[in-house]
C-alpha cells in the first residue's frame, strides 16, 4: 500500500477484491471539477483537476475531464488555452420546473491523452468570475452548479463514456454522487459505475436555503440530517460526502482533522460516520510546470547538485526585479498566497514591527483581504529596502519567488493540503509552516534529531500565535548563517519525489476499492431479489 493511505481490515479486503476484479484492464474514469487549468482557476482545485487526469492517462487509463466553459474568464486571463471545438452534441436537463440546454465542447490537456469536455451554457457560465463578482457570490450559484452536476451525468451518457468511476470534487459537483446513486444506478452505460468524492476545503460547502432542494429534482425524502440537509439548509458538500461510495481528502492529516470540531466546519459528525470510507491522499506536483531544472520563467536552471549557484543567480535576479538590495547574506523570505486569515496573515500583521527590525527581506505576492493588502503595501512603501509587495496574480513572478527566495512563509490557520510548500521544497526554498493538514504531512521540522538523520526540510510550529511564528523565522535566520545545515534542509526537500505519480497510484487503489464495493453491493442486491422471487413462488 502506498504511503499516506490509512488502511483497516475492511479496506484491505476491498482493495484485494478490486485488484482481482480489475484483472489488469484499464479503467474508464470520468473526473469532474468546476475549474481546471488552463481553462479556469481560483485555487489548488484547478491544479489537481488537471494534474490527476494527466497522471492517470499516462499509465494507460481512459480518462475524461468534464468542466464548465467560462469564455469571459478565458479571455480575461489571457492564458494559452488549447483549441476548443464543438462536439455537435447537446444535453438537456431539468432544473426545477425548467428545461435547460447546454452544448458539449471538446479540448485537450497539453501533453496528455486525457480528453476534456466543457459544458457550454452561457446564462450560467459566461460571466466575469467563476463564483463571485466584486467580492459577492453569484445569487444563483446553487442553480448553476446543480445544472452542472446534472450536465456531467447527461454528457457522460450522451458521449457514451461508460465510466467505471465518476470522481467528483468539492461542493460544486457534490450532487453528482447522489445522482449516480439515485437516478443513474444500473441504467445503460452506468451498470458498473462507482463514485468517489474529494473534499479540497471544508470551509466551502455550497450551503443554500432549503427550497433549492426543488432545483435538484431529487425526492424530498433525501432532505434529511443523514444525507442532504444541514442545520435546515441544503448542503451540497455534505451531499457528496454521504452519497459517494468512497470519500477522499487532500492529505492524511486533514482527513483526521476534519473529523474534529475544530476543523470539521460543522460536518465533523457526518465525516466521522464515514470514517472507514474516508481516505487522505497528499496532492502531488505537476513537475512539467514546477521544476527548477527546466522552468523557463526563472533566471537560471538548477538541480539538487547545482542548487547553490543556481539559487544564488535566481535570488539576485529576484532582488533586482523587486527593487531590493542585491545581497547574498540576507535571508529572503517569500510568500505567494491569498492574503486572508486562513493563510495566517493576522500573525504577520501582529509581528510585523518585530520582523521589520530584523535584517531580512520579504517578498509578497497575492491578493485578498483589503486590510492585509494595505498592511503589506505600507510595509513596502515605508521600508522598500526590506519589503516588496505585489498585489494580484503573476505566474512568472510566482516561479521567480519560488526559485529566488531562501525560505517560504506559510503560517496557515488550516491548510487541507497546500501546494506552495511542495513547490518550495522542489526549488530548495525552505518552508516555514504551521503543522496542520498537508503542511504537517510534507514539512519536517529542523530539530537537532531530524537534521542529524537527514529528514528535516523546513521549520514547523503548532501554536497559532504571532510570537511563535516570529521565533521560527528567527530560527531560520540563525540557521541560514550555517550553510552546511541549510544545505541539508534544501537537499532533503529537493531529493524527494513530489510528483503526481505516487498520489495517482493511491487514487487508483481508491478506485479499485470503490469498484469492488459496487460489485459486491450489486451481487447482494441480485441475491436479495432472487430470494424475494423465490418466496413469492
Amino acid at each position: 500500500m502506498a504511503p499516506g493511505v490509512r488502511v483497516n481490515a475492511r479496506q484491505s479486503a476491498d482493495v484485494a477484491e478490486g485488484l482481482k476484479l480489475r484483472g489488469g484492464r484499464s479503467m474508464r474514469i470520468v473526473l469532474t471539477s468546476s475549474e481546471a487549468v488552463p481553462f479556469s482557476k481560483t485555487g489548488g482545485l484547478a491544479d489537481v483537476a488537471t494534474a490527476l487526469p494527466k497522471s492517470l492517462a499516462a499509465v494507460g487509463h481512459d480518462v475524461s475531464l468534464i468542466t464548465p466553459y467560462y469564455p469571459q474568464v478565458i479571455r480575461k486571463n489571457g492564458t494559452d488555452v488549447p483549441t476548443i471545438v464543438p462536439t455537435g452534441k447537446t444535453i438537456r436537463v431539468s432544473i426545477g420546473s425548467k428545461q435547460i440546454e447546454g452544448r458539449i465542447l471538446k479540448s485537450t490537456l497539453p501533453g496528455s491523452r486525457a480528453s476534456v469536455y466543457l459544458i457550454d451554457q452561457p446564462a450560467y457560465f459566461d460571466r466575469p468570475g467563476l463564483y463571485v463578482e466584486q467580492d459577492q457570490d453569484y445569487r444563483d450559484n446553487s442553480e448553476r452548479f446543480i445544472f452542472f452536476s446534472r450536465a456531467v451525468l447527461e454528457a457522460t451518457r450522451v458521449l457514451d463514456l461508460k465510466p467505471d468511476i465518476i470522481h467528483a470534487n468539492d461542493w460544486q459537483t457534490g450532487l453528482v454522487p447522489a445522482l449516480v446513486n439515485v437516478e443513474y444506478r444500473g441504467t445503460p452505460g452506468f451498470e458498473r459505475t462507482s463514485s468517489v468524492f474529494t473534499i479540497h476545503n471544508m470551509a466551502f460547502q455550497g450551503q443554500f436555503w432549503h427550497w433549492d432542494m426543488l432545483l435538484t429534482g431529487l425526492d424530498w425524502k433525501y432532505f434529511n440530517w443523514r444525507q442532504m440537509e444541514c442545520y435546515g439548509h441544503l448542503n451540497l458538500l455534505k451531499t457528496g460526502i454521504m452519497f459517494a461510495d468512497l470519500v477522499t481528502t487532500v492529505s492524511p492529516t486533514y482527513s483526521r482533522e476534519i473529523q474534529t470540531q475544530e476543523f470539521g466546519c460543522g460536518l465533523n459528525s457526518a465525516l466521522s460516520s464515514r470514517n472507514e470510507d474516508l481516505i487522505g491522499i497528499l496532492n502531488g506536483v505537476d513537475t512539467d510546470v514546477w521544476n527548477p531544472s527546466t522552468d523557463p520563467l526563472i533566471a537560471e536552471h538548477y538541480s539538487a547538485t547545482t542548487s547553490i549557484a543556481g539559487k544564488a543567480a535566481c535570488k539576485a535576479a529576484l532582488q533586482r526585479r523587486l527593487g531590493l538590495p542585491v545581497r547574498s547574506d540576507v535571508l529572503l523570505l517569500g510568500s505567494i498566497s491569498r492574503m486572508t486569515q486562513q493563510k495566517g496573515f493576522q500573525l504577520l500583521e501582529q509581528c510585523s514591527g518585530m520582523l521589520l527590525d530584523q535584517d531580512i527581506q520579504l517578498a509578497f505576492l497575492g491578493s485578498g483581504d483589503p486590510r492585509f493588502e494595505s498592511l503589506l503595501l505600507k510595509m513596502s512603501q515605508d521600508i522598500p529596502t526590506k519589503v516588496a509587495t505585489t498585489i494580484g496574480y503573476d505566474e512568472e513572478l510566482s516561479h521567480q519567488i519560488e526559485a529566488g527566495a531562501d525560505a517560504f512563509l506559510m503560517p496557515s490557520e488550516f491548510e487541507p493540503c497546500g501546494l506552495n510548500q511542495m513547490y518550495s521544497l522542489i526549488y530548495g526554498t525552505v518552508p516555514i509552516v504551521r503543522a496542520v493538514g498537508g503542511l504537517a504531512d510534507s514539512v519536517v521540522d529542523a530539530s537537532v534529531e531530524n537534521i542529524a538523520n537527514g529528514t528535516a526540510n523546513g521549520f514547523t510550529f503548532r501554536e497559532f500565535r504571532s510570537e511563535v511564528l516570529f521565533w521560527n523565522i528567527c530560527r531560520a535566520r540563525a540557521m541560514y548563517s550555517d550553510k552546511t545545515k541549510w544545505n541539508r534542509l534544501q537537499m532533503a526537500g529537493m531529493k524527494r519525489d513530489w510528483s503526481w505519480k505516487h498520489s495517482a497510484d493511491e487514487y487508483l487503489r481508491v478506485y479499485e476499492r470503490a469498484i469492488a464495493r459496487h460489485e459486491r453491493k450489486s451481487e447482494c442486491d441480485t441475491n436479495e431479489r432472487r430470494t424475494e422471487m423465490a418466496s413469492c413462488r
